[in-house]
C-alpha cells in the first residue's frame, strides 16, 4: 500500500470510530466481553443518573453484563432505540409515555400509570413499578419576578405573559404536552420564547437575563437559584411519574431482571432526586452519585 492509500485508510478507520461514538457515553463495566443488554438514557442529568442506578442493580443482581448508551437524546430518540432493539430499556415517565408518544389522554397517577402499561404493552414493552417520585414541568421565576407581577399560578402569569420572556430546552417549546399545550389553555403569550440548553437557561434566571424558565420539578437548580415553582391551576400538566420501560422480550429472556429493577419500586422521593441533581451539578459523576444513593439505600455494598 502506498503511502497516500495508507493516510486515506487511516482517516476512514478514525471516522469511523468518531460516527460510533458521537452522542452517547457507551460502556458496559466490569467486563470487557459482550454485554447481555443496552440501556439508554435520554440528555439529562436525572435520566442519567437513574439508568445508572438499573444498569448496577441488574449487573449486581443478575450477573449480566448492561452496556450503557447513555445521553441519546430527547425523547423521541430514546423511544424510537427502544422501539427499534437499539437499546432494551431506559427510564421514562407516565405522562410522557401517554401524552407525547401515544397522544392519549392522561388522569390521575393511578389511570395514568394503568394507561401507560396498556398503550406499551401493544407494542411488546412493559412498564415496571414506578420508582416513588414525579418529575412533573413546571414554570420557575426568581422571588424578585414573583414579587414584582404578584405571581403565584400559571393564571396570574398568562396576564403578564405579554411582556415577559421564556427560556425553555428546545423539545419543551413544540411538544403538544409542553408549552404549545400551556399556551392554548391558559391563554398564554410571552413576549419571546428561547430554546436553549438546561444549563443556559438556569445561568441566565440566576443573572436576570431572564424573566421565566421552564423545570422539571426535580431540577437541583432550583434550590440552587431558589426559584418559585408557580402553581399550575388549572392542572395542565400530567402525572410524569418515572420507572423503568423494558422490552417484553428481554424480560422473557432474563425474568430475574423484572425482580432487581422492582427493588426500586417507591424508594426514591422529589427531594432525593433533587438532591442527586445537584450533586452533578457541583461536579459529582452521574455513575457516582447513583451508586452512592444505592449504596445509602442499602440496596448495594461498595
Amino acid at each position: 500500500m502506498n503511502k497516500k492509500r495508507w493516510l486515506l485508510a487511516a482517516v476512514a478507520f478514525m471516522f469511523s470510530i468518531s460516527v460510533i461514538g458521537c452522542g452517547a457515553q457507551q460502556s458496559a463495566p466490569g467486563s470487557g466481553g459482550p454485554a447481555d443488554l443496552t440501556i439508554g438514557s435520554k440528555n439529562f442529568t436525572e435520566n442519567i443518573i437513574l439508568a445508572h442506578m438499573m444498569a448496577d442493580l441488574i449487573e449486581d443482581r443478575t450477573g449480566l453484563t448492561v452496556r450503557r448508551t447513555l445521553n441519546l437524546g430527547g425523547s423521541s430518540v430514546t423511544w424510537k432505540a427502544l422501539l427499534n432493539n437499539d437499546i432494551q430499556l431506559y427510564p421514562d415517565y407516565t405522562g410522557t409515555i401517554v401524552a407525547n408518544y401515544y397522544q392519549k389522554e392522561t388522569g390521575s397517577a393511578e389511570e395514568t400509570l394503568k394507561r401507560t402499561r396498556e398503550l406499551v404493552r401493544g407494542d411488546g414493552l412493559e412498564f415496571l413499578e414506578p420508582l416513588g417520585f414525579s418529575n412533573s414541568y413546571a414554570l420557575a421565576v426568581t422571588p424578585e419576578t414573583a414579587e414584582k407581577y404578584n405571581l403565584k399560578t400559571y393564571s396570574d402569569l398568562a396576564k403578564v405573559s405579554a411582556g415577559l420572556e421564556l427560556g425553555a430546552e428546545f423539545e419543551f417549546t413544540d411538544r403538544p404536552d409542553t408549552y404549545p399545550g400551556l399556551k392554548e389553555l391558559y391563554n398564554m403569550n410571552f413576549k419571546r420564547v428561547k430554546g436553549m440548553d438546561q444549563g443556559i437557561k438556569y445561568r441566565l434566571i440566576g443573572q436576570n437575563d431572564l424573566d421565566v424558565a421552564s423545570a422539571y420539578t426535580t431540577d437541583g437548580q432550583i434550590k440552587v437559584n431558589n426559584l418559585v415553582i408557580l402553581e399550575d391551576d388549572k392542572g395542565f400538566f400530567p402525572p410524569y411519574d418515572a420507572g423503568a420501560v423494558v422490552r417484553s422480550d428481554l424480560l422473557k429472556k432474563y425474568p430475574e431482571i423484572r425482580d432487581a429493577l422492582n427493588e426500586l419500586g417507591g424508594k426514591i422521593n422529589e427531594e432525593n432526586m433533587q438532591e442527586m441533581n445537584a450533586l452533578v451539578d457541583e461536579g459529582y459523576r452521574e455513575d457516582i452519585v447513583a451508586r452512592d444513593f444505592l449504596v445509602k439505600l442499602g440496596l448495594f455494598q461498595k
